[in-house]
């Protein structure tokens, strides 16, 4: 279906807004509805907004938005103004990422003045997510979802908090901030395993907990271990446990081929993921590197 001419009536009704707001600000205009023409312009503008998007032109589309919802601002529509700025977001999604990012903000703003900080925290994840995949900023990606765990805590939304955490733990033990990756994982593996629902999850948290601990020290694992073996009896029975014990009398006796085996042998029914693949290998690095410095 060809969608040029919607292109073209959009940049008619755009063209047609601007008049509409450029009347409203005269002397006249202002006497004689003046704000009855801004709201429609504020129609005008998202109007011609979908018509962009049916066009597939993003920036034009996120234009658009981005000008109604400062319109509503204007009028002090502050949730319409929020919601276009959204929209605005996504369309500028698809094409410039940077500018999305700049409406999501925007609407964050508008979002925490009304107190609305679980809306926020949704974008703030959109806004994390675009750095991730688009903008590859993972510092920021971070700081995002950092952001979105408090407004979700603060909203008593633990579940959504830790979701948020997890995010923020696997990318601070790729960029060996282990300490700040641990304390994620142990603080949402307690809150885990006083769940029935996620007590089952308790292990896999307190196991990546005790690979970050490894990747420090040998010995801050091994005492590790027991800690989450105390704290949670289950976890000793778990294969993510004993693959630990296991890799840890390898690290001792400084043995790699013991500690290759185990991890082929746990692979073999659980499927390690990049990120487990990425620790496990940086501590058995640290194996070859002991005893490449004991020859």
């Amino acid at each position: 279906m060809d969608n040029s001419g919607k292109e073209k009536e959009a940049t008619a009704l755009m063209t047609e807004a601007e008049k509409k707001v450029k009347s409203s600000q005269s002397f006249f205009g202002a006497l004689f509805g003046g704000s009855s023409k801004l709201e429609e312009a504020c129609d005008m503008y998202v109007r011609a907004a979908n018509m962009y998007k049916m066009a597939k032109n993003w920036c034009a589309a996120g234009n658009a938005f981005s000008q109604a919802a400062r319109l509503h601002l204007q009028m002090q529509s502050k949730h319409d103004a929020a919601t276009n700025f959204i929209d605005a977001g996504n369309a500028f999604k698809k094409a410039d990422p940077q500018e999305a990012i700049n409406c999501l903000n925007r609407a964050i703003e508008i979002y925490t003045d009304m107190g609305r900080f679980t809306i926020a925290a949704k974008h703030h994840i959109t806004i994390a997510e675009i750095y991730e995949t688009e903008l590859v900023d993972i510092d920021k990606a971070i700081a995002h979802y950092e952001q979105a765990a408090d407004y979700y805590k603060g909203e008593e939304s633990t579940s959504s908090a830790n979701k948020c955490l997890l995010k923020v733990a696997t990318y601070a033990a790729q960029l060996e901030q282990y300490q700040k990756a641990i304390e994620i994982y142990e603080q949402v593996g307690t809150h885990a395993m006083d769940s029935t629902l996620l007590k089952y999850s308790a292990k896999d948290h307190f196991f990546k907990a005790a690979l970050c601990h490894f990747c420090v020290d040998m010995l801050n694992a091994k005492l590790a271990v027991q800690k989450y073996e105390e704290m949670f009896p289950a976890f000793s029975d778990s294969r993510e446990c004993k693959l630990m014990k296991k890799l840890l009398d390898a690290y001792e006796e400084q043995n790699v081929e013991a500690y290759t085996d185990s991890v082929k042998e746990y692979d073999t029914i659980s499927r390690l993921d990049q990120w487990l693949t990425t620790m496990l290998l940086r501590i058995k690095k640290t194996i070859q590197d002991d005893e490449s410095d004991l020859r």
